[in-house]
């Protein structure tokens, strides 16, 4: 595995869970690995549990991590091919990204979408554009469509807390009072189809992930209904798909509630907005498993950075 932009670089989900979970008793054992190897972390966009969690896997690998706040510290980066730069841009990726090689082993990536132009979030121009001029291995922080070093966290997140062989897992929608990406839905369900999970995704009319994520997975538009029988229900928003970025007039009763869920595990990947998207009594009690899932995106991201600095 050269790069990592996908939950579909996965080929083997349970080898992989199994690995973290070793990677997570014994933080320090491949120390020497990325000793005198450099991982630049470029930001677009901001960040909490990412930044903190990947600098914290590089370290425990013996790597240099180094951060740049591309879109405040750096010159405006030209993604176009052929254009004539003489409007905001002073640097284009194929420069920015070949003088990174130089400085950097691995380069990790981190770009939200537009959220109004749908073939372009898409096209992943940021992220593809790093993978094309770049000369070392590329490791997604986010993209416009996936987030999977937060997919990979919460695979191992279920598998450490399932009481069961097949539990059932529920993606649901949940109301904001922003239009949100699509990015962590995307790759949460790339991840429970590679599991053997029972799973399926509730939202309201209107509110479909892309076909093509979806696939034949089940979906809801009667959120209790959904939650029938539910192990882990995972609350995510997201702005509307079929009509690209918008925030439809729904209903606050999507909102996620103690009554709701039951004896469930919650699942969500923070930050989270509290009594908007979930009540306090589901956040503040044992049935959450959100401070977990923040420890465990150190482990995921070591996992990747191990196998990549094997592969290299």
């Amino acid at each position: 595995m050269k790069h990592y932009t996908s939950i579909n670089d996965i080929e083997n989900i349970n080898s992989w869970i199994d690995e973290a979970k070793e990677i997570k008793a014994n933080p320090l054992a491949n120390k020497e690995l990325g000793k005198n190897k450099t991982l630049g972390l470029l930001f677009f966009n901001s960040s909490l549990r990412t930044r903190l969690s990947t600098q914290k896997a590089a370290l425990n690998l013996g790597m240099d991590p180094i951060v740049m706040n591309v879109s405040g510290d750096a010159w405006g980066i030209e993604f176009g091919d052929g254009t004539v730069m003489n409007g905001n841009t002073a640097e284009h990726i194929k420069e920015a990204a070949a003088v990174v090689s130089q400085y950097c082993d691995i380069i990790a990536v981190r770009a939200f979408p537009s959220l109004t132009d749908k073939e372009k979030d898409e096209s992943e121009q940021i992220l593809n554009s790093f993978v094309e001029f770049a000369s070392v291995p590329i490791i997604s922080m986010e993209s416009a469509t996936g987030h999977p070093l937060q997919g990979l966290t919460d695979a191992i997140t279920i598998s450490e807390n399932a009481t069961k062989k097949k539990p059932k897992v529920v993606l649901s929608w949940a109301p904001h009072v922003k239009t949100l990406p699509h990015a962590v839905a995307n790759s949460f369900t790339q991840a429970m189809q590679k599991m053997d999970v029972e799973f399926v995704i509730a939202n309201p009319e209107g509110y479909n992930l892309s076909k093509e994520i979806s696939k034949d997975t089940p979906i809801y538009h009667n959120q209790e209904e959904a939650f029938k029988d539910a192990d882990f229900v995972y609350t995510k928003n997201w702005s509307s798909y079929e009509t690209y970025g918008q925030l439809l007039e729904v209903n606050e009763n999507w909102t996620i509630t103690k009554d709701k869920i039951g004896d469930a595990k919650f699942m969500h990947c923070l930050p989270v907005r509290r009594n908007v998207v979930v009540e306090d009594a589901v956040l503040d009690s044992d049935s959450s498993l959100v401070i977990k899932q923040a420890n465990n995106r150190t482990y995921a991201a070591q996992l990747v950075l191990k196998k990549i600095l094997e592969n290299n």
